[in-house]
């Protein structure tokens, strides 16, 4: 985490705060402060994986977890009817905006389709 440069680094080091849903010690999500919808969480693994393109074999334990969290992280943030959506941007054309790998999970209202 000391290398992490990142606005999530920080949050991780606790510099500055988060509005935090779940946290152990691979993972930790939080409330994005500029939601796209009623309901928006960012999840993110506590060891610096830039995007799933940098993901390395090793890192397949952390990921892995992560994925494994998402029920309980949608039912801690309020997700527990109607569904939602798992986004994850990879790289700058896909609009990843931190280069630190997260989630975007998001729902709580009926969701544009893709």
């Amino acid at each position: 985490m000391e290398n992490n440069p990142t606005i999530f680094g920080k949050i991780l080091r606790g510099e500055i705060p988060a509005d935090k849903v779940y946290e152990d010690e691979l993972i930790l999500s939080f409330r994005d402060i500029q939601p796209k919808a009623k309901i928006h969480v960012l999840v993110i693994p506590k060891k610096r994986i830039v995007d799933l393109r940098e993901a390395k074999p090793e890192d397949a334990e952390i990921l892995g977890h992560l994925m494994a969290k998402i029920p309980e992280i949608a039912a801690k943030a309020g997700l527990t009817a109607g569904g939602f959506r798992l986004v994850a941007n990879n790289g700058d054309h896909a609009g990843q905006e931190v280069p630190h790998l997260h989630y975007h999970l998001l729902g709580g209202e009926e969701l544009q389709k893709l």
